[in-house]
């Protein structure tokens, strides 16, 4: 009896009476009294919420006169940190209002570079933002990367593979993301908003988007190189280079080298090396 006592005077449903003894209070009288500092402190937290929002809200207008006046002043802006590069492309990203064209240097990229990017895409596309993505041949034996690759369409996006990619590129809208250094992206990046610029670089990637192969298209080598293709091809496979087959065949190396880039392109290799071994695959040095 005690206890049920205690559990409902600290529950305030039993108060002492001024004459001695408890008397009962209504179990709304109880929530009130009960309930009342909680509410007064959620009222003063909401209000330093709302306090807060205001005050970023006032800063919307310098960000965006900041940003204006950074455009206006270099068409070729130099970033670098790793955490400024993520937060300027997070920017870009927000503000994108048309299209996003990416060449993804390297061959297979990390799982977790993946997913980071597929979450983008998504909110992305979700805007009716377009994206196209070319990635190398190389990386169509990775996994995480051939799931990127086919989710991505499945949602509206594009996704190419070619043989050789000149560097990391991103474009959003009228603004070039490119890498100080192409084998360390992390290093800097160069914002480019120069109108002749950047209409080089997106011409540079229709160059590729055009000669690229849908990610979810087979590769295929087309027929066995026969007369000058496959003298060009064996000796190409033995090591010589464009000036010695040249020397043998009879030719100039330009005309050499543009076979070999040719060769390269349909074994989809970024190397002689490799262009040899999948030449010994397919069977042409036999």
């Amino acid at each position: 009896m005690k206890d049920a006592e205690f559990q409902l005077a600290e529950l305030g449903l039993l108060r002492p009476s001024p004459s001695g003894g408890r008397v009962a209070i209504s179990p709304e009288s109880a929530a009130d009294a009960l309930l009342a500092p909680m509410e007064q402190d959620i009222l003063q937290r909401r209000i330093a919420m709302a306090a807060t929002r205001a005050r970023l809200h006032a800063l919307s207008g310098d960000y965006l006169e900041a940003r204006s006046m950074r455009s206006a002043k270099s068409s070729i802006e130099i970033v670098e940190g790793i955490d400024n590069i993520r937060a300027v492309i997070d920017d870009l990203g927000r503000t994108c209002a048309k299209s996003l064209d990416a060449l993804v240097y390297g061959g297979p990229q990390t799982d977790d570079a993946l997913r980071a990017a597929l979450a983008v895409d998504r909110e992305l596309l979700s805007r009716g933002i377009r994206i196209r993505s070319i990635f190398q041949h190389s990386a169509r034996g990775h996994r995480a990367t051939t799931v990127y690759a086919a989710t991505l369409a499945s949602e509206g996006g594009q996704v190419r593979s070619t043989a050789v990619l000149p560097s990391r590129m991103l474009i959003y809208d009228d603004c070039a993301v490119l890498p100080l250094d192409p084998l360390n992206t992390a290093g800097g990046a160069a914002l480019v908003r120069d109108p002749a610029v950047l209409k080089f670089l997106k011409q540079l990637f229709e160059h590729y988007w055009d000669r690229a192969l849908d990610f979810a298209e087979e590769q295929r080598t087309g027929p066995e190189p026969a007369g000058v293709e496959r003298e060009v091809l064996l000796l190409m496979a033995a090591g010589k280079k464009d000036e010695a087959i040249a020397h043998q065949l009879g030719m100039s190396p330009r005309s050499v080298s543009r076979i070999v880039a040719r060769l390269m392109e349909r074994l989809g290799a970024e190397s002689r090396f490799q262009a040899g071994a999948r030449a010994a695959l397919n069977g042409w040095l036999s």
